[in-house]
């Protein structure tokens, strides 16, 4: 992993946060934040890595019904686990991405395919913004890092792009960090899992020579469009993203303040 001095090698896109230039040039503290997918395909070498890591606190933003098909999360240590399910049935995009991750059939979600999956993630991320339980669950995740006994923080979803990718947002643009890193942290997802991406997309086409890639990419992939259809909604239901924090998921000074005290250098 450039930079950071470590890597999972079942967790590809799992990164450290810290060095990013926060409120009043202060700096994101490194081994603090660490965002990664889920963690049922870590290998026997990564747990000393994940060790060494050492969080105290692993935040899974899966539903249940996507973590009991899934393999269970490998930890190292004895971390706090916490579930803040950021999840809607009404999305089939969520379990398209996880049948896709674990290599289920796919014939179920032709609809969608039809639908356009592109336009079906741009939807989820306008939903992050005013669905109810991603409201309260990424609420929450910020007053989560704002304590220390949760120090340092793990936390993922399935592929660790998408409810992840929200989180960052949030937590960085609380922490001040400005949007063009933000942005450019978001979209290292592509490059990171590059090869992992080829290597799903080839089993698929295996099981299924008929397979439309053009469906399935973008629910592999990060896309600026999708970030903007965030953001976009964010302006559009509360004018700012400050707005948004408070307003929208109801964070106080305090809160803000804290999560500040402990994550900037």
């Amino acid at each position: 992993m450039t930079g950071q001095g470590w890597e999972l090698v079942g967790a590809p896109n799992a990164r450290d946060l810290g060095g990013l230039v926060g409120a009043d040039g202060r700096r994101v503290r490194v081994g603090q934040l660490i965002r990664t997918p889920a963690l049922g395909r870590l290998t026997d070498e990564d747990l000393p890595v994940l060790a060494k890591l050492g969080p105290a606190c692993v935040l899974d933003l899966r539903d249940t019904t996507e973590i009991s098909v899934a393999p269970a999360d490998r930890l190292a240590g004895e971390p706090r686990v916490v579930r803040l399910p950021v999840h809607d049935a009404e999305h089939p995009v969520f379990t398209y991405v996880s049948a896709v991750l674990l290599g289920h059939d796919l014939n179920a979600y032709a609809e969608l395919a039809r639908q356009g999956t592109a336009g079906a993630m741009a939807a989820i991320y306008r939903w992050f913004v005013t669905g109810e339980s991603a409201r309260v669950g990424f609420a929450e995740a910020v007053r989560l890092a704002a304590r220390p006994e949760n120090l340092p923080l793990v936390y993922h979803c399935s592929a660790g792009k998408d409810r992840t990718g929200w989180l960052t947002v949030v937590l960085l643009t609380a922490l001040g960090v400005d949007e063009a890193a933000i942005r450019a942290d978001y979209l290292r997802n592509n490059e990171l899992t590059d090869s992992l991406r080829a290597v799903i997309v080839e089993a698929m086409r295996r099981r299924n020579p008929e397979l439309d890639v053009d469906a399935v990419l973008p629910v592999l992939e990060v896309r600026a469009e999708y970030l903007d259809a965030g953001y976009a909604e964010v302006r559009r239901v509360h004018g700012s993203f400050d707005a948004y924090l408070r307003d929208g998921l109801g964070l106080t000074d305090s809160d803000l303040t804290a999560l500040r005290a402990q994550l900037l250098e």
